[in-house]
Order: C-alpha cells, then sequence, then structure tokens
C-alpha cells in the first residue's frame, strides 16, 4: 500500500511538461538533422540494401525521395510533441515511425537510437500535454497542474538501468588498461586545437575510470539531495564532452533533460513555468486500472533488466561473438575491424567466384559484413536470392578474419560451413563462429 501511495501521489506537472517540449524539439532536431547531414542519404537511401534487424527484412526504406518525406513528416510529428498538438496522436506516429527506422537498418547502430525507441513509447503512456500545450488552449477541460508520482520515476528507473548496466560493462581489461579509450581516441587525432591533446595516457585512463564513476553513480548522487547539484554540473561537463568528442547526437542534451525529474518540482516551476498554478495538494488518487498497469511495468521493466544479461548464457566472448551486444547498453567498449572474402559456388557447375563487395555494399556497410557475425550471415542470404534470381543454386563460404581492440588478426567464421544453407536463430550461439585463440583477450 505504500509504494501504491508513493507511486500515484499527485505532485506538479511542470518537469514532465518542460520534458515535453525538450524531447519534441530534439525528435525535430534528430529527424531533420539526419537529412542535412546526409546521414539519410548514406544510411538509407544509397544502399541497394539494407541490414535490417534479423526478422524485420519486411521493413526497407522507401524509393526514391520517399525517405526524405519520411523523416520530414517524422520530424513534424516531434514539433507536434513540443507544442502538444494532438499529442497522444503525435507521440505515438513518432514512436511508430522512429521503432521502424531503428529496425530499418543496423550499419549505423547505436544504443542512442535504441533508448529513442524506448523513451517515445513511454511519452505515449505520459499526461504530458495536459499543460502548456495546444491540446489544452484548444480543450481546457483537460488542463492540469498536477501529475502521478510514477511519470518522474519511470524515467529515473529507466535511466538507472542504462546507466548502471554501461557502469558495469566497462569492468572488462581493455577498458581498465585504457587502451580501448586509447584507440578511440586516436581516431580523433585529426581534430583542430584538441586532437593532440586527446593522444595524452594519463587522460584515457581518467575517461576510462571517470566513465566507470559517472555511470555508476550519476543517478544516485542526483537523487541525494546534498549532491545533486554537484551531480549535474558533472553531468553537464560529461555530456557536453560527449556531445563534442564524440558527436553522438541529441543524446547528450536529452540525458540532461532527465535532471528535470530529480530536482525539486518546486525549484522546475518556479524557473520554467512561473505563471502556472503550482500543484501542491498531494492527493493520492488511485485509478481503476492500476493492477494492469503495474503488472506492464513490472514486465517492462523486467525485459529491460534481463536483456543485458542474455550474453552470459551465451559461449564465447559477446566482444568476439557480437551475441547479446546489441540493446545492452555497450557503449564505445570495443574497436572491431575485419578482412572478410564471400566465395560463392554454383551447386552444379562447382564453379568458385570471388564475390566482389563494392558491387553490393557501401563502405560502411562493407565494414559491418567485414566483422559482424549476423551481417555476414545475412549478406549470405542476399547473394543467395541475387543468384537464385539468375537461375543459379548456389553456396556462400566465408573466409574471414578480424581484429579486437588492436590485436592480432585471427580466423572468424569456419570456412567449410555454406552459411547460405544455415538457418540463424536468435537464442543460441551460431556454431559456425570460430573460437578465439586460447589467450587472445590475455594482454
Amino acid at each position: 500500500m505504500r509504494l501504491t501511495n508513493f507511486l500515484f501521489k499527485q505532485v506538479d506537472n511542470s518537469a514532465l511538461i518542460i520534458f515535453r517540449i525538450i524531447f519534441g524539439l530534439l525528435c525535430f532536431l534528430e529527424s531533420v538533422g539526419a537529412i542535412f547531414t546526409g546521414w539519410l542519404r548514406r544510411t538509407l537511401v544509397e544502399p541497394e540494401f539494407t541490414f535490417t534487424f534479423i526478422g524485420f527484412e519486411w521493413l526497407q526504406p522507401l524509393p526514391g525521395s520517399g525517405m526524405y518525406i519520411y523523416y520530414l513528416i517524422m520530424g513534424g510529428f516531434g514539433l507536434f510533441i513540443m507544442l502538444g498538438y494532438r499529442y497522444r496522436f503525435s507521440a505515438f506516429m513518432f514512436a511508430i515511425m522512429w521503432t521502424a527506422t531503428y529496425l530499418m537498418q543496423k550499419s549505423s547502430y547505436n544504443n542512442h537510437y535504441y533508448l529513442l525507441a524506448l523513451l517515445s513509447a513511454i511519452m505515449v503512456i505520459l499526461p504530458a500535454h495536459k499543460n502548456a500545450s495546444l491540446d489544452a488552449k484548444h480543450n481546457p477541460s483537460i488542463k492540469e497542474n498536477g501529475m502521478p508520482n510514477w511519470c518522474r520515476y519511470i524515467f529515473i528507473l529507466q535511466m538507472f538501468i542504462v546507466y548502471t548496466y554501461g557502469a558495469i560493462v566497462k569492468l572488462y581489461p581493455d577498458w581498465l588498461d585504457a587502451s580501448i579509450m586509447g584507440i578511440l581516441m586516436k581516431s580523433k587525432q585529426h581534430y583542430s586545437l584538441v586532437g593532440e591533446f586527446l593522444q595524452n595516457e594519463w587522460l584515457h585512463y581518467f575517461l576510462a575510470y571517470g566513465g566507470i564513476l559517472f555511470d555508476g553513480l550519476i543517478i544516485p548522487l542526483l537523487l541525494y539531495k546534498p549532491t545533486r547539484k554537484l551531480a549535474f554540473f558533472a553531468a553537464v561537463f560529461f555530456h557536453l564532452f560527449n556531445s563534442f568528442i564524440f558527436q553522438v547526437g541529441i543524446f547528450p542534451y536529452l540525458s540532461l533533460a532527465f535532471a528535470l525529474f530529480f530536482f525539486e518540482p518546486q525549484a522546475i516551476h518556479r524557473i520554467f513555468l512561473k505563471k502556472k498554478p503550482f500543484y501542491s495538494d498531494s492527493q493520492v488518487i488511485i485509478p481503476a486500472y492500476k493492477k494492469p498497469m503495474l503488472t506492464v511495468f513490472a514486465i517492462y521493466f523486467s525485459f529491460q533488466i534481463l536483456l543485458p544479461l542474455r550474453h552470459i548464457v551465451i559461449p564465447q566472448s559477446v566482444l568476439w561473438t557480437e551475441e547479446g551486444h546489441r540493446m545492452s547498453w555497450r557503449m564505445m567498449l570495443r574497436s572491431k575491424s575485419g578482412h572478410t572474402i564471400y566465395y560463392v559456388v554454383d551447386k552444379k557447375s562447382q564453379v568458385r567466384t570471388t564475390v566482389n563487395l563494392d558491387h553490393y555494399l557501401t563502405p560502411k556497410q562493407k565494414r559491418l559484413a567485414s566483422a559482424k557475425p549476423d551481417a555476414i550471415w545475412q549478406f549470405s542470404q542476399v547473394l543467395k536470392e541475387d543468384y537464385a534470381k539468375k537461375g543459379q543454386d548456389i553456396s556462400v563460404y566465408v573466409d574471414s578474419r578480424i581484429s579486437v581492440n588492436g590485436r592480432p588478426f585471427i580466423p572468424f567464421i569456419d570456412p567449410n560451413v555454406d552459411l547460405a544453407a544455415t538457418k540463424w536463430s536468435h537464442f543460441k550461439h551460431s556454431e559456425w563462429i570460430l573460437p578465439p585463440k586460447q589467450g587472445y583477450f590475455t594482454r
């Protein structure tokens, strides 16, 4: 009962209203930014095909200029979220459209894209349009100054999961000896003014251990009032540094916006929405749908906690196989490169041909199809389908060597397995991925 009272106690909704405005603006900027930076052209327009999430091959980019229109419409829904115009519909449409583009391609996979898909779905169910919105202006009967307390803590718990796993997965040798940070910073050597500075070894250690401490402590420090302001300023430095050095889109600014839910409602109201009446009644309003709602939340957060752990039951290191890597908050943990040759064998004539990857893949897709086993399997299926259209029944064999975090290149895929005839399993280890030689991950 105490938990129920805590979750359904009404608090001032200023934080949620301001977050809606920032969230909608960032959704708009992410959408139109994909167009103007050329990301959309390189990722979804120019490629002959995209590496979708396996099982979602039916999600394909629109032809011609269709994807530009798609992203403009999606950006428009972001603006509608910001303005609170037809909020529920706009939030739902953005969530569907963004999730579709997330599942549509893996060449530019990013944990932050996954997070935005989750957050956009959460925003659909929140009463974020009940004030300072066009919906409330056109229909004053929906206007409210309060919200249930769970509207704050759904974000706090989600980000606690993200950051906690972000800290835990960094506790492995290549991060602890700062070698992976050195590799990441070497790629930034061309930056003007700071490029050379970023090559200092002491900085690599500072960033490596600072990253662990930040991810592991930021949520508890924001929750604890005496350390809240200091933690917020640390977050500002951390996220602005990431934005400048790693250029990770809207994520740093979205992460800073979450601070709204940690500060006292009075402070957020005073700073951002002085003209709005402050809600201070602290009523407990328990809805009739309490049980199904709490059940859904329990299932959702159980899934969020368990999904990043799935690699534990999969043989071999996730750094090697990539099995269990995605949707697990494993951010900037490894650098992987590969040398991969695809051979096509005509089953009738037994003629063996080397595939020219330039005929099928963009440079970014070639890197993906050279080092990631699911992409290697998918491209083998693409080759099978392409040759079938020409009336040929083929086998596909792969000679692949990869390097993880600057280590030597060693064999990765069993060259004797016909990947065109191999079935994909989402839930068990692919035996055609060769194990790394003993001691490979010991420096």
